[in-house]
């Protein structure tokens, strides 16, 4: 089969998606390819890993299991069959609580918590798209993670909705509504900025 990001027009199906070569990443959204190359970069990449390891400690030991990207999730419409679905996508973090979620292939419905870290090209799509993907299905909390040092926590409200975002910067610690107890500091989180050297003004 082509290359998914050549094929345009035409709605594909998870059963499409298993047959893409797995040096291709992708997403599906409603039928639509989203291509994911580049890989993320340096930077992307600490924040993800730091992200990770302190959810993975707070969640040893507790029923709720914690992936990082490459982890398929397919959010059915309904209840049809796997090579039907229309939407897989690769959250940078996920959480899930529910076992019977889980199988071989990742996750299949939606995850408590999705943790999405922005690139250049990939900002809008998970500011927007996303954010209407994980509200539609019901994700309970979801991250929206800038490296430039800041995090949007979302959270459902009792009408299925996603509220006024929490906006958490580098100087505070990040909490989760659904996991009482979980605290990030963001200062761990973010590289530090280089610092700025002054030179003196030259003498003449």
């Amino acid at each position: 089969m082509p290359e998914p990001k050549k094929m345009t027009g035409i709605s594909y199906t998870y059963g499409d998606y298993c047959t893409w070569s797995d040096e291709i990443r992708c997403e599906l959204i409603d039928g639509e390819v989203f291509d994911m190359t580049p890989g993320p970069g340096r930077l992307h990449q600490e924040i993800s890993g730091e992200l990770f390891a302190q959810l993975h400690f707070f969640f040893k030991g507790k029923p709720c299991r914690v992936y990082a990207a490459p982890f398929d999730v397919r959010l059915p419409r309904r209840k049809e069959a796997d090579e039907e679905i229309k939407t897989v996508v690769q959250p940078d973090i996920v959480i899930v609580c529910d076992e019977s979620k889980l199988d071989d292939k990742g996750c299949r419905g939606a995850p408590d918590l999705i943790v999405e870290i922005l690139s250049p090209s990939t900002s809008s799509k998970d500011r927007v798209r996303k954010l209407n993907l994980y509200e539609h299905h019901g994700v309970r909390e979801f991250w929206i993670v800038d490296p430039n040092g800041d995090v949007m926590r979302f959270n459902l409200g009792p009408d299925g909705r996603y509220g006024r975002p929490l906006t958490f910067d580098r100087t505070m610690t990040l909490t989760s509504e659904i996991f009482p107890g979980l605290s990030i500091i963001l200062d761990d989180v973010f590289p530090k900025p280089p610092k700025s050297v002054r030179q003196p003004p030259p003498i003449f």
